[in-house]
């Protein structure tokens, strides 16, 4: 779904391209430290909120095959109960647009928003710096979806410097498989000793997504749908994907090329945001992360 302009009542929970990905080291907890760059995508998930007085959180439609103590959501909303002794409860609502498995970060950029959200419902107080240590429990993309700025991250993802990456129009595939990142993460293949590059190199062409090679190679439909997607514009995978994605100068270029997929191609167009779409919804905050 679009995410622009959303009525006041709907919360979005916008997508995530990783426009490079590379692995520079493992630490000693099993993390693996890396270089990226973060940047969002119009169009996402929508997530709704209606308060409770009794303290109760629960979700309304769970996801198939997603279990209460799995649910991103649910576990988002618990934590900032906790830590802050709100005594509110929340029915959450999601409207899932995003593919499951796809590399998008949706399951992150949904804990985001919850975090977001409520703080704000709910009446917290909590400013950007502490809801996203508090996101960062959840999972290492949640804090650049709190943050809500494009970003060249480092560490395990956490450590964010903002960044200006150009705004193409995006379009997005999602070949019919879905890719677990566990298997790509843990596998021997995968190489874990880049030397770090720079913004300069990355503009230079310095870059690519170590993840790929292994992913090609385990899950042929996703190397298929780069090759048919690359014979247009420069494909990447986005995260251990399985989706992929590839920039266009404008809408119309890219509407051309998704009504000539291959009829099995999942996908969707949208534009590039430096600013997240969630930015707009949350009271200004003072942290050191909004500089």
């Amino acid at each position: 779904m679009i995410l622009s302009h959303l009525p006041a009542d709907h919360w979005p929970s916008p997508a995530k391209l990783n426009l490079f990905l590379h692995i520079t080291g493992q630490r000693a907890d099993g993390y693996h430290q890396l270089q990226t760059l973060f940047q969002f995508l119009d169009y996402g998930d929508v997530l709704h909120f209606q308060l409770r007085e009794d303290g109760r959180i629960q979700r309304r439609q769970p996801l198939p095959g997603v279990s209460i103590e799995h649910d991103l959501c649910v576990r988002a909303a618990c934590l900032l109960q906790q830590e802050t002794k709100a005594v509110q409860g929340v029915d959450i609502t999601l409207d899932k647009h995003l593919p499951m498995g796809g590399g998008l970060g949706g399951g992150s950029s949904n804990a985001a928003t919850t975090l977001v959200a409520l703080n704000h419902l709910w009446g917290c107080g909590l400013n950007r710096d502490e809801l996203m240590a508090l996101g960062l429990r959840l999972g290492a993309d949640v804090p650049v979806f709190i943050n809500g700025v494009a970003a060249w991250a480092e560490g395990i993802g956490e450590q964010l410097t903002p960044a200006e990456p150009p705004q193409p129009w995006f379009l997005v595939i999602k070949p019919p498989v879905e890719v677990s990142t566990a298997k790509i993460f843990g596998a021997l293949e995968l190489t874990r000793n880049c030397p770090p590059i720079t913004i300069c190199d990355f503009v230079s062409g310095g870059a690519g997504n170590v993840c790929e090679p292994v992913v090609t190679q385990r899950y042929p439909e996703v190397g298929q749908a780069l090759a048919w997607l690359g014979t247009f514009s420069t494909a990447r995978l986005t995260g251990t994907g399985s989706c992929i994605f590839a920039p266009f100068e404008d809408r119309e270029q890219a509407e051309q090329v998704f009504a000539s997929r291959p009829e099995a191609y999942q996908g969707f167009i949208a534009r590039a945001l430096n600013r997240s779409p969630l930015i707009g919804k949350r009271p200004p905050v003072s942290s050191a992360a909004a500089n």
